[in-house]
């Protein structure tokens, strides 16, 4: 109660006071974080505060550092969409068709196009992430051409109609930011640079062109580094923006101020309600209740960057918080920047490494599928759980004070989840949660007859270039996609089918004569039908 009754009386006390509460309060979320992360923190209201610290050893950061701030690119995405509005150039209600290449089609849904406003809103029905995105696990966006994002939408189906759902998508911020791009003279990043950054005094903000600032090096939450994620310039209004906590400043500033002009203005626009389907939402703002009030806010999260931003548009303050730590799977920077917004919201605590309880590990011990479908072991090993996923080497894990277990060599986290009197756990992995089901000794099921397996053969199209193609080996059903290796399956019921070493299903669909004329490929929570060829 002490640490929130200091807060409250904090706008009274002279800056230099200020800011040293702010360093107190930044310590106490994390002093002894076992991922050794380091923030750069805000608070903007009639002075700005700032602190820089760190859980571990200090690095070389300051407030011109920039830093990945990731998803809260999409703010500044919108507002350019918001000045492009303002002058006339693009329209919210434009389907996305209209600003596409004539040989590439927009999904529909029952007869309903995808708008720009649904982009911006997150309502559009498109998947999280387009097919296409084939880059390395550590920088998953660097490979990812216009051309590609393009060619994701002939094979994609949408999840809902547009409009009428709220999920977050990057794949739809892409093709925002593309045609944001395209109704520019000089680029995206140019174009950022003249509206946006240039007017606020963002001096440190980038995507590619580098300024004139150091950059943070980003880091895994076991503290290791980790690759600064790539963008093509004309889809980074997804995430690729660079910026210190100076720009973050002066970019907050602007949203409790906005500037005179059109950029004043297409500012005061991206803070108004453009849809309440499911969540509130501005264009690239959450809009978020807080104690009777509406808080503007965004979080990002790259693969070794973390950030925050939040606007109380009626107390007039605002907070940033950047850290050159992934922390996605672990709860974000959320506690602590709505704890700064509002003293009421409580701090959040550091996750300080110590040992399991060893009746936990006894409890988890044993055999699990992923929602995914791939099969994870989890056994003793000494006094710590390892974990062992279908087809990949075994991985020791830690514990922290938030009762989570954590792979030493990599990014996730094993959150254990009693449902009833069974033990079970949720894994969190890239932004994701999959949640695990135990496997009970079961009777095995029996093999398949060759004949069996040859009604399952074939070849099965994804996409034009991408084929699926089934076939036996071995007394087993076998299932090779184009430029990769065989993959085996195990039979998991009727016409269903495990490929544990992929961590996916494949469900056969039978025609009313019961021939096989379909497949579906349920794999990392996306589903694809292919028809049989």
């Amino acid at each position: 109660m002490r640490a929130l009754l200091t807060l409250a009386v904090c706008a009274s006390l002279p800056a230099t006071a200020m800011a040293t509460e702010l360093d107190r309060i930044v310590d106490q979320r994390l002093k002894g974080d076992r991922t050794g992360a380091c923030f750069a923190v805000a608070v903007i209201d009639t002075t700005v505060s700032k602190s820089i610290r760190c859980a571990g050893e200090p690095r070389a950061l300051d407030a011109d550092t920039a830093f990945e701030i990731g998803s809260i690119s999409k703010t500044m995405n919108a507002t350019l969409l918001a000045l492009l509005v303002d002058a006339g150039k693009l329209d919210l209600d434009d389907p996305l068709q209209k600003h596409l290449p004539d040989d590439v089609r927009a999904p529909e849904k029952e007869g309903k196009p995808i708008l720009l406003s649904h982009l911006v809103t997150h309502t559009s029905g498109l998947p999280a992430i387009p097919t296409t995105l084939d880059g390395p696990a550590d920088n998953p966006y660097a490979r990812l051409t216009e051309q590609k994002l393009l060619a994701a939408l002939a094979t994609t189906q949408l999840e809902s109609v547009p409009g009428s759902a709220f999920a977050y998508s990057n794949f739809g911020a892409m093709l925002l930011s593309l045609v944001i791009s395209r109704h520019t003279e000089k680029g995206f990043e140019a174009q950022l640079r003249s509206q946006l950054f240039a007017p606020l005094g963002m001096a440190s903000s980038f995507i590619a062109v580098q300024a004139k600032a150091k950059r943070a090096i980003g880091h895994l939450p076991n503290g290791d580094v980790t690759s600064a994620w790539d963008f093509e310039p004309s889809l980074a209004g997804v995430g690729g923006i660079k910026a210190s906590l100076n720009d973050m400043v002066a970019y907050a500033k602007a949203q409790l101020d906005p500037p005179e002009g059109v950029l004043g203005k297409a500012i005061e626009f991206t803070h108004k309600e453009h849809s309440k389907v499911g969540q509130s939402i501005g264009l690239g703002w959450l809009r978020a209740p807080l104690n009777g009030r509406t808080l503007l806010a965004h979080e990002g999260g790259t693969g070794g960057f973390s950030s925050f931003i939040a606007i109380d548009i009626e107390r007039k303050r605002a907070v940033a918080i950047l850290a050159d730590t992934s922390l996605t799977n672990l709860g974000g920077l959320g506690s602590l920047g709505l704890h700064l917004i509002d003293s009421a919201v409580p701090l959040g605590e550091p996750r300080i490494a110590q040992g399991a309880p060893a009746a936990l590990i006894d409890e988890l011990v044993g055999d699990y599928r992923l929602s995914n479908g791939l099969p994870m072991t989890l056994r003793r090993k000494g006094e710590n759980l390892e974990i062992q996923a279908a087809g990949q080497p075994a991985f020791e894990t830690g514990y922290d004070s938030a009762g989570d277990f954590y792979p030493l060599a990599f990014d996730a986290l094993l959150a254990p989840k009693r449902d009833g009197a069974a033990m079970g756990f949720v894994w969190h992995q890239g932004g994701g949660a999959l949640a695990a089901k135990r496997l009970s000794p079961t009777k095995a099921l029996p093999a398949l007859s060759p004949e069996q397996l040859v009604e399952y053969h074939g070849d099965y199209p994804l996409a034009p270039s991408f084929v699926m193609k089934i076939f036996s080996a071995g007394g087993r059903l076998n299932v090779q996609a184009t430029g990769q290796g065989p993959v085996p399956l195990d039979p998991a019921g009727a016409d269903t089918f495990t490929a544990a070493a992929v961590g996916a299903e494949i469900r056969f669909e039978r025609d009313a004569d019961g021939r096989i004329v379909a497949l579906i490929l349920d794999q990392g929570g996306m589903q694809q039908r292919a028809a049989r060829q």
